[in-house]
Formats: structure tokens, sequence, C-alpha cells
């Protein structure tokens, strides 16, 4: 598992691995990443289904209950299929512009 730190921000990725292995990981370590936005790169997982996305639900809940970004990224599923409770998009690039709004929508106060 790949943790890359960029401000208050950590991209969390894994290549070589299936996606129940790196959803266990990622709640292995999640611990030590939950004060700081989240962005989960899904992009190295071809074969995605809705059922594995939503394995992030609970984690995602209590990680924006705590005032900070979660964000997965994977092209493969689309973002319809999700919860809106689940912010889903296609690039590493689109989750930091949503993390960098949601950041100033905190510091307003919205």
């Amino acid at each position: 598992m790949v943790f890359d730190k960029m401000g208050t921000t950590i991209i969390v990725s894994q290549k070589e691995s299936s996606i129940s292995v790196f959803f266990d990981n990622f709640k292995e370590k999640y611990e030590t990443i939950n004060s700081d936005n989240v962005i989960v790169d899904l992009t190295f997982f071809k074969e995605l289904k809705t059922t594995q996305i939503l394995k992030f639900l609970d984690i995602s809940n209590e990680h924006r209950n705590s005032n900070k970004s979660f964000v997965l990224v994977s092209d493969v599923v689309s973002f319809e299929d999700i919860p809106e409770e689940i912010c889903l998009v296609p690039t590493i690039q689109e989750a930091k512009d949503i993390i960098e709004m949601e950041e100033i929508e905190r510091d307003l106060g919205l």
C-alpha cells in the first residue's frame, strides 16, 4: 500500500493485489491517516463492481462526519450507480478539485 501525502491530503493506492486485499489493508491502516483528507486511488483495478465500492461507505461516512474529505477514484464504476454519501470521481485531479472545494466550504462554514 502506497501513501502519498501532499499537504493535508493523502493519496492511497496499491498495485498488484485484489480489491478485497486492498480494502482489508486500507481498513487496517485507516487509523494512521484519518486526520487528513483522503483520496483512494482505485484506478489500478480495471474490473470493479458497485458492491466493491460500497465497502467503503462506512469509512467514507465516518471520515466525512469528522469534517475531512474522502474521495474514491475510479473510471470503471459510474458515480450514478453509487449512493450520494460516497464521492466517486474518474481522475485524481478531479479528486483534488473536490477536496479543494470542500475545504473552502468548511472554511466558510457552509
